[in-house]
């Protein structure tokens, strides 16, 4: 009887919650190892060809807990005088599967303000897609006393799957030292709801998400290669999402090949988590794992969440004739 509650008490938050009301866009400890995911102008910042594959395993003591994977695409074309990008991601959650697939085309703007200072700005057209499992789920109705759940049940069945479009745009400042941009993402704010697809209504809209980042790069020690300094990062990033905010404030240490960094999460409701990564970059590649130790309330329930991210760098063949737009030093990870 025990496991009956349990499973029907989970069945009834994964299935009313994300399905009835606003649901929060999956987020990323490891944002700049995500960086188109984090703001669109980020596409071809790194003015080589650059290939990115995230996963996040969220609260890991959850059943069917929240799983997410990214990856992404992205360089500077500087016929066209910005950066092309394509970005997909997929989030899994709860008993019914709810399932988020998103496809983002990118294109960002870029020239170089002045010789310090260099401009992008970023716009994004996703197709988003949200499906789920009606059949998985498990509600009171279908309770026998003696055989568990047999019977069927009266719930309505909504919509199995939705498609819509989603728009998002950004704005990135950065110089050798310093970087800093604002992002928009679902300016139209779709609705994303099985249940009311026609209705206009605010809880059933995927809300807009503002999103602030900077940072700084500090030598701490002297050299004439720069790969040899040992740099810190220390860097703040905002997150509102309707009545949703998120502050982490964090630094990374970087000696060469290795970043190792420690993070700060401040949610609305509580203190969330902190967070520590190591990182590995080679020439054409590198490799980060984070880990969120939960501090709030829900750690005994939720524990940790793990990351784990990868990206390849490939030098185009083929030098442009036109003027390069500089390239952006801020953290990998």
């Amino acid at each position: 009887m025990c496991k009956i509650r349990k499973t029907l008490l989970n069945s009834i938050l994964w299935f009313f919650i994300p399905l009835t009301a606003w649901s929060q866009d999956p987020q990323f400890s490891q944002f700049y190892a995500n960086p188109l995911y984090t703001n669109p102008a980020f596409s071809g910042a790194a003015n080589n060809i650059r290939i990115t594959l995230i996963g996040r395993d969220q609260y890991t003591a959850i059943n069917n807990n929240y799983q997410t994977v990214g990856t992404s695409i992205d360089a500077q074309v500087n016929k066209i005088s910005g950066g092309l990008g394509a970005m997909a991601t997929m989030d899994v959650a709860g008993d019914g599967k709810l399932t988020t697939t998103t496809f983002s085309g990118i294109y960002a703007y870029s020239v170089n303000l002045t010789k310090k200072i260099t401009m992008r700005a970023g716009i994004q057209a996703s197709y988003y897609q949200r499906t789920y499992d009606f059949n998985k789920y498990r509600f009171g109705d279908q309770i026998d006393d003696q055989y568990g759940f047999v019977l069927p049940t009266n719930e309505v069945r909504g919509l199995q799957q939705i498609g819509l479009l989603n728009f998002s745009s950004g704005l990135l400042l950065y110089s050798n030292r310093l970087f800093g941009g604002v992002a928009i993402h679902n300016l139209t704010e779709p609705n994303q709801s099985f249940y009311s697809p026609d209705s206009s209504a605010d809880e059933f809209k995927l809300p807009r998400r503002y999103t602030l980042h900077t940072g700084a790069n500090i030598p701490v020690t002297q050299s004439r290669y720069e790969d040899q300094r040992v740099i810190i990062s220390p860097n703040i990033l905002y997150m509102q999402q309707r009545n949703f905010n998120q502050l982490n404030l964090g630094f990374y240490v970087k000696k060469e090949a290795l970043t190792a960094g420690m993070w700060f999460r401040q949610t609305s409701q509580n203190t969330d988590a902190f967070i520590f990564l190591v990182g590995l970059k080679l020439p054409q590649f590198r490799i980060g794992y984070s880990y969120d130790i939960t501090v709030s309330g829900a750690r005994t329930a939720t524990q940790g969440s793990h990351e784990v991210s990868m990206a390849f760098e490939i030098k185009p063949v083929k030098k442009s004739s036109k003027k390069v737009v500089k390239a952006m030093r801020c953290p990998e990870f």
